[in-house]
């Protein structure tokens, strides 16, 4: 069996079978599609697909998987993709704000189960936001001494950039907060942003003539300084100073900036001091030449603060100017690479796999692999040793995906000696029927033959033989019509269906069927009831009798049943069938006004066998099946819900807080409330129309839900919440 496609070694495996005898291949005709690493350009999500082979146009669609606020793993968005005729690859751009972007887990192919069509994304795909906060305003006209423009040239192109004060970032939550030449912080402000650092923040503050020149970090360590700082500054190498300008000196291995290159042209003019301190060696992770701490660093609770002892622009030094400060930045995690990281920057570390890819494309745990080696991960090939997947290292996460940018697909060009075969299913005839038909065939004619022989198929029972032989013969063969009959009985039997009625109009029809979706997945959730998907029945020609409950939507065009529909109708009422008419009109007219869809539901009922109506008493049973409700709205908040007059003689009992009224269900409840619109659900659980406004809607929604609920309870248990058993609970629930 092969995948189509051309691999390496493949030459050699044919000759090796073919040493064997002939040789067949079996490879599907279908194309192969494959997802390329997700890429950030220009502010949009850059997807990349390729297929072989590539003759005719196609589609596809694009799914960004990843966890919802609560944590449940859903698709957050979609990107049609299409290729023209011929063309093997095709991208599209997806536009995504950074806190969904940031949520993304993976991209796949929709219906494709293989590894090659899902790409896991990494942080090179989940820019960080970062805060940028400077001491003072900007001056007007001299934009290169800023403290934040060089900051701003480094971080845009990898970063989400937040404006505004220290309280609005704060309520943000950004990734890192950066104070350029900021000296002095409010209590609230401190205290604010040490609960920030407890979570897990990143600090990011850089010296300047403010910070050198305030008192803070001098007699002892201020919480937010990783070490104590000494009074003033010290100017290295200016006119009034001794010696020259400073170099960096090479990063010790501990420094999280290790394997950098320093640059000979990086020179630091003037700097603030930190104090000696016996701490002060381990904070220290970028010194210059002399040994004089450049860069400090401490952890407070889950979080960091790092000081860089010059200034964020060039005043104080030409590090803002070079692409070290650019890579510095990175390594503290301040920004994401735009790049995958190479085989220098991964050696000798090691990588431990969080997730991994099986071939069908599904994440598996991968708690029991071993760590990889960082020279074999920066190849990025996966493989037996390193399958498909997410590796995580000390602050960096990188994803091995099984296509690359450089993977080419190629497919596989077999000699004409060898013989292809594609994987069509060949369809099955069904010879069930006929093979009883001709087994009953052979049988009626041994037994003719048997009397024939006997002597006893003489005179007038001859002639009865042949007729009964011809009329056998051309007798319908209903067979396959009533095996399709078979297997709706049994669908509808075997599970509990919800069905609404075909109205002919298809928004109305596709409303009722999201509506009773979104019910059915109501009481899967909420009751022991398992609903399978909603039908639409047409009543004419369909059975009602699988069906407990009918939703029957009404349109101002409807037309009326046929005669065989209403002996239908009116035999599943009888036989303890429900249905449930909605007008839809509740927002224009109440029940029994002169709406165009009250005068059609008029007509239709003219000639169904219903009882007397009521409105329902605050006592009905379906107050009080599942939940306690004494409102039933739908979209619309209509009090006009009718259902089955109660028995004239049901009198309440004294001491009870409803009548006993333990004996059927009421054959009919009539309402205008839209409740199929409330109810109404999309495949992924998302609302298809909107109810009310603000919460008050959501409340009027879950309202509804609650009413569809007790609606199938009743329909399924009847009223047994009449029963005497229930009454110390109910009493209870009611405060009586």
């Amino acid at each position: 069996m092969s995948d189509g496609l051309a691999r390496d070694g493949r030459e050699d495996l044919l000759a090796a079978l073919e040493t064997h005898g002939n040789v067949t291949v079996f490879e599907s005709p279908r194309s192969i599609t494959t997802l390329r690493p997700a890429r950030f350009q220009d502010g949009d999500v850059v997807l990349r697909a390729a297929r072989v082979p590539a003759a005719t146009a196609a589609e596809a669609l694009i799914l960004a998987i990843g966890p919802d606020p609560s944590g449940v793993e859903r698709q957050l968005a979609s990107l049609p993709i299409s290729w023209d005729a011929g063309a093997a690859e095709a991208s599209a751009s997806l536009t995504l704000p950074p806190e969904l972007r940031n949520r993304v887990t993976r991209f796949e192919i929709a219906g494709v189960q293989s590894a090659g069509a899902v790409t896991l994304t990494d942080d090179a795909l989940q820019r960080r936001e970062v805060a940028l906060i400077a001491g003072g305003g900007d001056r007007e006209g001299l934009e290169l001494l800023s403290p934040l423009y060089y900051l701003n040239q480094a971080l845009v192109p990898t970063a989400d950039l937040i404006d505004g004060t220290l309280a609005d970032v704060l309520l943000a939550n950004p990734d890192v907060i950066v104070l350029a030449d900021v000296a002095v912080l409010t209590a609230p402000e401190q205290e604010a942003m040490l609960t920030w650092l407890d979570n897990g923040g990143l600090l990011l503050r850089f010296a300047g003539p403010r910070l050198a020149g305030s008192d803070i970090g001098r007699a002892e360590e201020d919480p937010l300084l990783p070490v104590r700082l000494r009074s003033g500054g010290r100017s290295i190498g200016g006119a009034m100073s001794w010696g020259e300008p400073k170099a960096l000196a090479p990063f010790a291995e501990t420094s999280p900036f290790f394997g950098l290159a320093v640059p000979d042209d990086v020179t630091v003019t003037a700097q603030v001091m930190a104090q000696p301190d016996p701490t002060l060696s381990d904070r220290v992770i970028a010194a210059l030449s002399d040994g004089t701490p450049l860069v400090t660093r401490k952890d407070v609770g889950a979080g960091q603060i790092v000081l860089f002892h010059v200034t964020a622009n060039a005043e104080w030094s030409s590090l803002p100017l070079s692409g070290l400060f650019v890579q510095m930045l990175e390594r503290l995690a301040v920004s994401t690479r735009p790049a995958a990281a190479n085989a220098a920057e991964l050696t000798g570390t090691i990588w431990m796999p969080e997730d991994v890819l099986d071939g069908f494309g599904v994440i598996l745990p991968a708690d029991t692999l071993p760590g990889i080696a960082g020279e074999r991960l920066a190849t990025g090939v996966p493989g037996a040793d390193m399958p498909p997947g997410l590796y995580a290292g000390d602050k960096r996460r990188i994803a091995v995906n099984v296509m690359t940018d450089e993977t080419e697909l190629a497919a596989m060009r077999w000699p004409a000696r060898i013989t292809i075969e594609g994987l069509a299913v060949t369809a099955q005839t069904l010879l069930k029927g006929w093979v009883l038909g001709v087994a009953l065939t052979l049988l009626v004619i041994d037994i003719l033959a048997s009397l024939l022989l006997s002597g006893r198929l003489t005179g007038p029972r001859a002639q009865a033989a042949a007729i009964i032989c011809a009329a056998a013969l051309m007798l319908p063969q209903t067979g396959q019509a009533q095996e399709t009959d078979d297997r709706f009985a049994l669908g509808s039997l075997t599970e509990v269906v919800l069905a609404h009625v075909i109205t002919g109009d298809a928004q109305v029809d596709d409303i009722a069927a999201a509506g009773l979706y979104g019910l059915s997945q109501t009481l899967y959730r909420r009751t022991s009831i398992e609903p399978a998907m909603p039908i639409g029945v047409n009543i004419e020609t369909d059975e009602l009798a699988f069906f407990p409950i009918l939703y029957w939507p009404i349109t101002a065009n409807q037309p009326l049943p046929s005669a065989e529909a209403y002996a239908k109708l009116n035999r599943y009422l009888r036989t303890g069938g429900m249905i449930l008419f909605d007008t839809r009109d509740a927002d224009l007219a109440g029940f029994g006004s002169t709406s165009p869809e009250g005068q059609r539901l008029r007509a239709i009922a003219r000639l169904l066998d219903i009882p007397p109506l009521e409105p329902i008493p605050p006592d009905h049973v379906l107050t009080r099946t599942f939940y306690l409700l004494q409102d039933f709205p739908g979209r619309y908040a209509g009090r006009d819900v009718w259902v089955e007059a109660a028995p004239p003689d049901a009198a309440q009992v004294e001491g009870m807080p409803f009548r006993d009224l333990n004996d059927g269900v009421t054959p009919v409840v009539i309402g205008g409330n839209d409740w199929a619109a409330a109810w109404a659900t999309d495949t992924n659980g998302n609302r298809l129309v909107p109810v009310g406004r603000g919460m008050a809607g959501e409340r009027q929604r879950e309202v509804a839900l609650r009413f569809g609920v007790n609606l199938i309870m009743h329909v399924l248990t009847g009223n047994y919440k009449s029963d005497q058993v229930h009454v110390p609970a109910l009493l209870d629930r009611l405060g009586q």
